[in-house]
């Protein structure tokens, strides 16, 4: 698949754990602080015998709304302070750090498989890209991060050697999309909406991700209000697949995207967040309508071919009447790209209600 494991990918669920943060140091931050160490002694020395400066200026204070103590995907982790040195895996975490205006924050980038939002791209190319895949472990301690936020559970693959556990050990503290812990009641948009919340608050800018959520917000309300009342439209996603169709099940933010935008995903009752489905229930369910997933691999173009080509799906009434609608698969993940992806679709289903 496209980021070099099979799908579905949502499926991590480590052991408890609790993680202190301990701040892994590099030479230039450790020589930063014996620096500040050999200041404070010297100033010590230079004072009053047996005198204590209890100040506030003197005193050491904790960031503005530190510590903060974060449950993701059974991994409890605490913050004292905000990260300064964050690695991305996979695009969708980068984008949405650089969306909460966080590019100072960020020591490298990896796996992009979209073409970059274009708001973000001159921010996006100024960060060292480290891999056009999952980086490895070593390659990711080179930057001296503080703080690795990985898109999906592969970035924290346990064979590669990048567990949340080994960078635990190495000092780095992780966070996962919570698209990947999902419950049995699924992925919806307000998970989005606490993903932005929850990094503004890990970084301290919990007012930027509250303003990031309101626009993302109006802009899915709006679509969904102009399809309001319409016939809803069967969906079909095609992710990728010849034997079988791998596509979006119901327990995924793509089920809840199509409902957005006035459509039923005729694999709903699919009770995971992606799996197969035969082509023959394909036929059953007689799709008005096919999602095309689009990443890097096999083109939409090949996509298309290959299902107008297949006999057995010439009478479905999407492949009968060519409608497609092409989503970037990173539309359709947890990450501001999503209101994007109501929009599309909405159009795509329901084109009489934009003239």
């Amino acid at each position: 698949m496209h980021d070099g494991h099979s799908r579905p990918l949502f499926s991590f669920s480590p052991s408890p754990v609790v993680s202190a943060i301990s701040r892994r140091r590099g030479p230039a931050r450790l020589a930063a602080a014996v620096t500040a160490l050999s200041a404070i002694l010297l100033t010590a020395g230079c004072g009053s015998s047996g005198t204590t400066d209890d100040s506030p200026k003197a005193s050491a204070s904790a960031a503005k709304g530190f510590p903060v103590t974060i449950d993701n995907c059974g991994v409890r982790t605490t913050y004292t302070e905000p990260p300064s040195r964050a690695v991305t895996i996979h695009q969708h975490p980068a984008e949405l750090m650089l969306s909460l205006g966080l590019k100072d924050r960020m020591a490298g980038t990896s796996y992009p498989d979209s073409a970059v939002l274009p708001a973000l791209r001159k921010d996006f190319a100024s960060i060292p890209q480290l891999s056009k895949e999952a980086p490895s472990f070593e390659k990711v301690l080179d930057t001296d991060p503080d703080f690795v936020y990985g898109g999906y559970a592969s970035a924290f693959a346990e064979k590669e050697g990048r567990s949340r556990k080994a960078f635990r050990d190495a000092g780095i503290d992780t966070y996962l999309n919570r698209e990947n812990c999902a419950g049995k009641e699924g992925v919806t948009m307000e998970d989005t909406y606490a993903e932005i919340r929850t990094i503004g608050k890990i970084f301290g800018v919990p007012d930027r991700a509250s303003a990031l959520v309101s626009e993302l917000r109006t802009r899915v309300d709006k679509a969904s209000a102009a399809v309001k009342g319409a016939r809803d439209v069967s969906v079909f996603v095609y992710d990728s697949g010849d034997k079988s169709a791998f596509t979006a099940g119901g327990k995924g933010l793509g089920n809840e995207l199509i409902e957005l935008a006035g459509g039923r995903n005729v694999f709903s009752d699919l009770d995971d967040v992606f799996g197969d489905a035969s082509w023959e229930q394909v036929v059953d369910r007689k799709p008005e309508v096919i999602a095309i997933y689009d990443y890097a691999g096999t083109t939409v173009a090949q996509k298309k071919k290959f299902l107008l080509s297949q006999p057995a799906l010439a009478d479905v009434p999407a492949i009968r009447n060519k409608r497609f609608v092409v989503l970037p698969l990173t539309d359709t993940l947890v990450g501001v790209r999503s209101a994007d992806a109501v929009g599309d679709l909405a159009r795509g289903l329901h084109p009489d209600s934009f003239e």
